[in-house]
């Protein structure tokens, strides 16, 4: 595990970015309409890029903190809860779902730090990375939720899509997955508690 560059190194500032992308997110979601509909998405696109690339960097620089550690899975909860949560009220996603995603998320955290508290290492399912694409892809659809013209093909046709459609088969995806992938962590954290 290497500290190069001390805690304010590269990734855990991208980190810290996405967690301050947070209030931002929610603001833009007190209001209605494709304007701050679109600008809710782009904020959440590009907060959910950093999550990629700020692993990237870890990984390529070796640089590894006990804080980004920590702050990385934080942010991603902050990050996709806050939008979540901020869409119950505009009817784009059912507060039950939405309850199971984050009973989902504490439960699991709860699992991993029992875990880790006794020295275990559970490794991590494909299962949960899939869920995490589904759940970003599906509320950027969510925050888009308006009809937008999408251009296509040489002859540039526009072709007009239900972005709250798109959104809600991927979100319908990404909760199979969250409940899943949720079932899948407790069973291994059983077997492996049992022996």
């Amino acid at each position: 595990m290497s500290h190069a560059g001390g805690l304010l190194n590269p990734p855990n500032v991208l980190t810290l970015g996405r967690m301050a992308a947070v209030p931002l997110l929610v603001i833009l979601l007190l209001f209605d309409g494709p304007t701050a509909s679109l600008w809710a998405a782009i904020v959440f696109a590009l907060a959910s890029l950093t999550d990629w690339l700020d692993g990237y960097l870890a990984r390529k620089w070796d640089i590894v903190t006990v804080l980004g550690k920590f702050l990385d899975p934080l942010a991603d909860k902050l990050l996709v809860m806050a939008a979540l949560i901020m869409m119950i009220p505009m009817g784009r996603v059912p507060a039950w779902a939405v309850f199971v995603i984050l009973a989902r998320e504490i439960s699991i955290t709860g699992l991993r730090s029992i875990a880790s508290a006794e020295g275990i290492v559970i490794a991590a399912s494909p299962l949960g990375k899939y869920k995490t694409i589904f759940q970003v892809v599906a509320i950027i659809g969510l925050l888009l939720h308006y009809d937008y013209f999408w251009f296509f093909g040489v002859e540039w046709n526009l072709l007009q899509v239900n972005m709250h459609n798109v959104g809600t088969f991927f979100f319908a995806v990404a909760l199979v997955l969250t409940i899943w992938s949720g079932l899948d962590y407790l069973l291994k954290f059983f077997k492996v508690i049992a022996k």
